[in-house]
Parts: structure tokens; sequence; C-alpha cells
């Protein structure tokens, strides 16, 4: 045999070697053959063009059903408008989403800002109809989370606003004590800084039912900054809902089964172009949320009257009847860095008194009252969780202000944070 004859004229590990060879040649097919049925070998031509035509077409095809990354790196699949996230509750599974309802009395959204306002979909990108485009979420996006298991969900914190907000900071206009069935503003967008992987800055609206305890129902939309959630520091825009105070319900964008997305161009989660620039171009997003008369839903609205989807009203206890509050502002997450306030900014980083085209704004606030009328806001206040840090103001034209200052303890000097007009 092979084997013996090699362990016995040659040294051991020479013989090792060459007969392991030996072995592994009888074990060594043609590279380019395949097994008849009849279990006999059949050699095959190699064609290097046929192969590279090949692969071209695969690319090609490959190209058409995975989307290429934005230019601001996310990922859009389009996914059957079935077989979206929401579609996963057992009270939807099955189902398909609703069909447009009727728009608030009073409504005219001619002279809007159009729908295309994410990097996403300036290239000409967008999804067929009968999809809808959901940012793909990596492995890296949950390994940047705080905690896997609240992936996607605000953290857990006392929801009254005042001075135990647990580091989030508020400076909100707000109106209470009526019935609401819906709220409307337009929102300038900037990209304030964020000092860390784990705060955030935003502004939205939040439509608001139950008390600031554990039974708190919201519905908020706006733009957000967070490089803990998204790894950068674009604005997206952004959805969230909670039930139960932000404890085990609700999340952001289409991150559970809640908000049905109805639109093929929109992603929500994605990131919002242009921004707004310091004594330069002004822009800002026009959004509505509102509840259907007839089912109940609360839907969403973007701009130029595109519907974006609605949050089924199953989801919610006190806000399947109305909201009991209507909030418009701005909210950061203060870590206390270094044990002193972050510089964590708010909406354009600037004062309100320096006006139009360098301070932020809110626009245009309404609500919607029990006939499905859009009304102007009557009886605004304003309030600040911590008024050494950020203050609010409310102005005449119905344009809410928040005026921002904070001490560095460190210097002695003034840091400006934030500033929304």
């Amino acid at each position: 045999m092979a084997s013996s004859w090699c362990y016995k004229k040659m040294s051991p590990i020479v013989s090792v070697l060459l007969c392991f060879l030996l072995l592994a040649s009888s074990n060594i097919r043609p590279v380019f053959s395949s097994e008849t049925r009849s279990g006999h070998a059949t050699n095959q031509t190699f064609r290097p063009q046929e192969e590279l035509q090949k692969l071209k077409i695969i690319r090609e095809r490959l190209d058409k059903i995975n989307k290429p990354a934005s230019p601001d790196g996310d990922i859009i699949d389009c996914v059957l408008s079935h077989l979206q996230p929401a579609f996963d509750h057992p009270q939807l599974k099955g189902q398909k989403p609703l069909e447009p309802p009727e728009r608030p009395k009073g409504h005219d959204p001619s002279g809007m800002v159009t729908e295309n306002f994410q990097s996403w979909g300036l290239s000409g990108e967008s999804c067929p109809e009968g999809t809808v485009p959901i940012r793909r979420t990596t492995e890296q996006d949950m390994l940047r989370a705080s905690s896997v298991q609240r992936f996607g969900r605000k953290l857990r914190r006392h929801v009254r606003r005042d001075t135990n907000s647990n580091g989030h900071e508020h400076a909100v206009g707000y109106v209470t004590g009526d019935q609401y069935y819906g709220a409307k503003a337009s929102i300038n967008v900037w990209a304030p800084r964020v000092s860390n992987q784990y705060e955030f800055s935003l502004s939205q609206m939040w439509v608001i039912s139950g008390s600031f305890g554990d039974d708190l129902n919201t519905i908020e939309a706006g733009w957000q900054v967070s490089p803990e959630l998204y790894g950068d520091n674009y604005p997206r825009f952004f959805t969230y809902w909670t039930t139960d105070a932000y404890q085990a319900t609700g999340c952001y964008n289409l991150l559970c089964s809640g908000f049905v997305q109805t639109n093929s161009r929109i992603a929500i989660g994605a990131a919002i172009s242009p921004t707004s620039s310091y004594s330069g171009g002004q822009f800002d997003i026009s959004l509505l949320v509102w509840k259907d008369p007839k089912h109940g839903n609360w839907w969403l609205e973007f701009g130029n009257g595109v519907l974006v989807g609605y949050w089924p009203s199953f989801l919610f206890t006190h806000l399947r009847d109305h909201a009991s509050m209507v909030q418009f502002g701005g909210e950061i997450v203060n870590s206390r860095p270094s044990g002193f306030h972050t510089s964590t900014q708010m909406g354009s980083g600037h004062f309100a008194g320096e006006g139009f085209g360098k301070a932020s704004y809110f626009r245009n606030l309404q609500v919607v009252d029990w006939d499905n009328n859009l009304i102007p806001l009557s009886n605004l206040r304003v309030l600040a969780d911590h008024p050494n840090c950020y203050d609010i103001q409310g102005v005449p034209s119905g344009v809410t202000v928040l005026k921002i200052l904070i001490k560095n303890v460190e210097s002695s000097t003034f840091v400006l944070v934030c500033n929304m007009k």
C-alpha cells in the first residue's frame, strides 16, 4: 500500500506529508465537473465570457431588487404594504391598509412644500405602488442601543413637564382644557449639535390624552437628531406613540407593530433634506395629525396633502376618544457629560431675538375640533422644564418662540444651546 511504503522509505515527517498528499489526491476531481444521475462524472467546459455575462445580469437584477444606499447611508427596502411590521399585530393580521379618510374642514394643502424632502428620494428613487419604503435596520443600529430589549423606544422616565424629567428637558407651547381631535403645525428643520451618542434633540407635535402617569397616551411626529438610533447627526422625519407612558408599548417609526404606512414615497426615519441654514434658506415641514370621524383612527399627513399613514385606534385607551392636550416644541436629553449640563442644542442653536432666518420656529399652529374643523389655537401657554436653560415664548402671530441660554459652570461663560422661533 502507498501508505506503508511511505513510512518505510522516508523520514517520519516527510513521509507523513507525502502520504497525506497521496491520499488527498485520490479524492480530487476535475473542478468543472458534475455528477450525472447515473453517478458518473461528466466534464463541463468553462466559458469565461458566458459566466461574466451571467454575473452582470445577476447584478443588474439585484440592483433592481435591492435599492442602493441613499446619500446619507440609509438602505431603503420596498416592502409589500400588507407585510409591513404593523400587520404583525394580532388585530391587523390578514388585513390591508385602509382607504384615505375625510380631511379636516378648512384644510388647504395648496402652496405647501413638496413631498420630496428626503435624501433618499432626491436621486429619483421611489418604491412601486403596493409597497412602502422602510429604512433598513442593521446590526450596527441595534449594537449602538443602550438596551437591545428597548431598541426603538424612548427610555422610561417621568413625563411630567417639570424638573423631575429624568434627563429629558422640554420647552413647549401647549393648549389644554378642551377636547382635541388633531393638530397641525409647520416645523422649521435644522441640524442641531448633539454632544454624545446617548442624547438627542427634536422638534415635534404631541397629541396627548390621559394623565401624566402610567396611563399616558401620546401620538408624536416631527424631526429628530439621534446618533444612537440612526448612527449619524442628520435630522430625520420620525413618528412615535405610546399608551402607557413609554413603559412597554409603542416605538419610533415602524420599529414595532403599530403605525400603518400607506405612502410609497416617504420613508419614516429617513434623513430630511434640505435643512435650514443660519442667515440662509429656511425649510420647514408641515404635519397634520387628525382623528378619522368614521373609523376613529389617527392619520398623519405631510406637506402638500400627502398621507403618510395612520395609528389604529385600538392601540390606545384614552386616545380612542379624543386628546386632552396638544403640545408643540422641543425636547433634548441631558446626560450631564463630565458632570455638567450638556451642550446639546435644540432648534437652530440661536436666540429668538435674532429673528427669522437665524432662530428656529413653529408656525401655522392649529387644532382639530369635535366637528373635524381646523381652528386657530386659543389660550396658548408656554412651559420650560428648566427655565435657566430653556426658555419659551409665544408671540401674537401664533409662532412659538424658544430661547435657551446655558451657563457653563467650568468657565463661567454663557454658551448658547438652543433658540426656537
